[in-house]
This record gives C-alpha cells, sequence and structure tokens, in this order.
C-alpha cells in the first residue's frame, strides 16, 4: 500500500507529540501540579497513531481510560489537553472532564470514558447515525484487552454486525489489564479470533508498527464505506508504563518481569518508524530529531499555557451539564 510522505510524517510528528506530552504529564503529576488518576500511553503510539492516519477529520473515534494519546494522534490540541488535565477552563471540557474524557467534535473525538469498555457502544451509535443518515462516515473506537470482555463490548460487535454498521473496533492488547495478563482471561489465543463469532473479519496486528496499522485501518475504512460493515483489529503492543500515575505503583516485577519490559522497549514504535524512514530515505536522522525537539518546546509551551489558565468559576459547575434550552418532547 503507498503511504505519501506526508503521511508517513505526520505519523512520526504524532508519535513524538504523544510521547513528549506524555513524559511531561508524569512529571507534572509527580510534581503534584495536577491531582487525580492518568494513564500514560507510553509504548502504544504507534497504535493510535496508524490508526487514526487512515481516518479522515470528518470520521469519528472514541476512546478510553488510557485516553490522551488517542485525540492528539486524531489531531487534538495540546494546549486544550494539558489544560483539561489541570482542571482549567480553557480545557477540551471546561476542566470539568478530566484526563479520562477529552472531547473534541470538530474533529471526530466523541469523548473518551473511565467506565471499562462504555465507549464501544458509542462508536457503534455513530456508525448507526451514518448509516441511518446516508453519511460517508465511518467511527473507530478503541479499547482495551480487559474491555473486550465486557457485555458492552460483545453486545455492540454482535449488533454492528447484524446491522452491517460502518465501525472498527479497534482492541489496543497491551497485554495486561492493569495487573493480570489477557492470556489469563481470555479462551482464545487473540482476541481478534473472537471476530469469527460475528461473521466479521478479525486482523491481527503489530501494534509497535504505525505502518502495519494504517494498512489495517485502511483497508477496515474501505469495508465500512462501502457498507461492508464492520472489522475487529487487535494490534499487540505494550505500555512501557504502570497502569495509572494517580493509583499507586505496583511493585516491579510484581506481575511483569523486567525482562519482558526490556524486550518491548527493544521495539519502541518510535525507534521503529524512524529507522523506517531514513532507511529508505524519506527523512535524515537529523529531519527526525528535529521534529522531536521541536515538539518537546510546544509541549512545554502547553504546559505553560495549562498553568497560566484559570481554574472554572463555582458558579459554572452546572453549566453544559444540560441542552439549553431542555429539549421537551
Amino acid at each position: 500500500m503507498d503511504i505519501s510522505k506526508e503521511t508517513l510524517m505526520l505519523m512520526l510528528r504524532r508519535m513524538w507529540i504523544i510521547r513528549h506530552f506524555e513524559v511531561k504529564v508524569m512529571e507534572v503529576h509527580s510534581a503534584g501540579e495536577f491531582t487525580g488518576a492518568a494513564h500514560p500511553y507510553i509504548g502504544e503510539e504507534a497504535v493510535a497513531v496508524g490508526a487514526c492516519a487512515a481516518l479522515k477529520p470528518t470520521d469519528y473515534i472514541a476512546g478510553n481510560h488510557r485516553s490522551h494519546g488517542h485525540p492528539l494522534a486524531k489531531g487534538g490540541d495540546m494546549k486544550a489537553a494539558m489544560a483539561e488535565l489541570y482542571g482549567r477552563v480553557d480545557g477540551y471540557c471546561k476542566g470539568k472532564g478530566g484526563s479520562m474524557h477529552l472531547a473534541d467534535f470538530s474533529i471526530g473525538i466523541l469523548g473518551e470514558s473511565g467506565i471499562v469498555a462504555s465507549s464501544v457502544p458509542v462508536a457503534t451509535g455513530a456508525a448507526l447515525a451514518a448509516k441511518l443518515q446516508n453519511k460517508d462516515f465511518v467511527s473507530l473506537v478503541f479499547f482495551g484487552d480487559g474491555a473486550s470482555n465486557q457485555g458492552a463490548c460483545h453486545e455492540s460487535m454482535n449488533l454492528a454486525a447484524k446491522w452491517n454498521l460502518p465501525v472498527i473496533f479497534l482492541c489496543e492488547n497491551n497485554q495486561y489489564a492493569v495487573t493480570t495478563s489477557y492470556k489469563d482471561s481470555v479462551s482464545v489465543e487473540h482476541i481478534s479470533d473472537r471476530a469469527a463469532a460475528y461473521d466479521m473479519p478479525g486482523v491481527l496486528v503489530d501494534g509497535q508498527d504505525a505502518i502495519a496499522m494504517y494498512e489495517a485501518t485502511a483497508q477496515a475504512v474501505e469495508r465500512g464505506r462501502a457498507g461492508e460493515g464492520p472489522t475487529l483489529i487487535e494490534g499487540l503492543t505494550f505500555r512501557y508504563e504502570e497502569h495509572s500515575l494517580g493509583l499507586g505503583r505496583v511493585r516491579r516485577g510484581e506481575y511483569r518481569t523486567e525482562d519482558e519490559i526490556e524486550d518491548w522497549r527493544k521495539r519502541d514504535p518510535i525507534v521503529i518508524h524512524t529507522q523506517r524512514l531514513i532507511e529508505q530515505g524519506i527523512a535524515t536522522a537529523e529531519e527526525c530529531e528535529a521534529i522531536s525537539e521541536e515538539i518537546k518546546q510546544q509541549v512545554e509551551e502547553a504546559t505553560e499555557f495549562a498553568r497560566n489558565s484559570k481554574y472554572p468559576e463555582p458558579s459554572e459547575l452546572y453549566d453544559d451539564m444540560w441542552a439549553d434550552p431542555i429539549p421537551m418532547p
């Protein structure tokens, strides 16, 4: 599959956006600049970036609790994302949603949720809307290996297959649901094997390879737009950090070994993509490094923007909670 130089470079840029953003989030959270749970996406960047690069701006995505990488991969605003984590009015949800609830309808980000698998029916509903309104868009939902065992996930896949909806179910299999290996909770060898039960394609992809994720998603998008129904994609990946910053650290080695972590670090998605760009003559090492440094500075600017943004006023507590005016039957 031909992928333009522009797209390949955009993928590198967005992976660095996620990486530097998440590293900064870990730093300021550790310093106590904001509180609450935050779930680092470091190590999984290729999944979201590769998938979102295959979508149009008018296509929709929905995410989960590990939710910073998804909107940034779709082209989200770093300043608005960081301000939301800080609970400030310039955030995506005016500081009221926090880390697990970033949304921007203008670029197709339906939002994320801390409730496991709850975004899967949302994306399925968006795909139903596309079909009923005869609109040319697909929806894609990111969910983890733990969410793949939830009833809402299976109900959504069953309904999407029955109604032939243009939705892509993208399981980010990062090996562990908090501390439980998917191998201890999933009855099949691969989560993508479950697609057969719903008569839809199931595709197993190297989640550390942004190009492989792009190609698999592009094919699923093509099926959806052609009216051929949903696809289940499983991206095999790994989170390098612990499950959450705000819920206490699990002792290293308690549920995964140092050797396992190191083996996955050797397959860093940004390194893999950068080396490919250099080997194919698409970019030089210096150009790739310059992109990283540029984005690192942008993340610093986004952090200062968040720090300088105001907190929402207590009087605004119930603003945006309901439609105004409330629709009447």
